[in-house]
């Protein structure tokens, strides 16, 4: 059964530092580096957040606070600060990360309109990354998820790789949550075993 490797969006402004950090994020780099030399991957791919400056989920760009919700394109919004803006420091890969390792990498939330937390779909399903055709036609069958945050960008990927039918990993090590809600990160596993994902660690 041939196996991918999907590490999700450990960049500069996930982790500490960053204008939207994730609490002890950099912890999980050193797993995830590990994963990547010890395992025999067939694939290894790196999602990235890489929106225009005038995403709408930015609060500046509502007249908003950060953690308040609006209704955006149908779907709840949730308001955060600026980030991963395409050409800044903030968007890119965090530098421990061994980021020669991957033969692939897809780029989400690159429309204005809408966020896109999964590596596979914007959140009004519309558009697709790429990433479930690239793992199809290299006849993937499993893949494992690592990455941030564990309550928003790796469940909705992880959820959305089952949908599309892989067999479905998260490494509990090679992962922290935001906890907007101190529950969100326990919520989350929850969520991601009652949808048939494995949790390792």
């Amino acid at each position: 059964m041939k196996k991918a490797l999907i590490v999700v969006d450990v960049q500069n402004d996930f982790c500490e530092g960053g204008s939207l950090a994730v609490p002890n994020a950099k912890e999980i780099i050193p797993y995830i580096n590990l994963l990547m030399e010890e395992n025999q991957y067939d694939q290894i791919v790196f999602t990235q957040d890489f929106h225009p400056a005038n995403h709408k989920s930015f609060a500046s760009n509502n007249n908003r606070k950060v953690g308040e919700s609006i209704i955006l394109n149908s779907v709840p919004q949730f308001m955060w600060p600026d980030h991963c803006v395409q050409g800044t420091k903030g968007a890119e890969f965090h530098p421990d990360l061994k980021i020669e390792k991957a033969t692939h990498t897809v780029q989400k939330g690159t429309n204005s309109e809408i966020d896109s937390y999964s590596g596979f779909q914007d959140n009004n399903h519309f558009m697709k990354t790429g990433l479930d055709d690239f793992l199809k036609y290299h006849d993937i069958k499993l893949v494992e998820i690592v990455g941030l945050a564990l309550d928003y960008c790796v469940k909705f990927t992880a959820m959305d790789a089952v949908a599309n039918g892989y067999v479905t990993c998260v490494h509990f090590n090679g992962t922290r949550a935001v906890n907007v809600r101190p529950d969100n990160g326990k919520d989350a596993i929850f969520e991601l075993l009652q949808k048939g994902v494995t949790v390792l660690g």
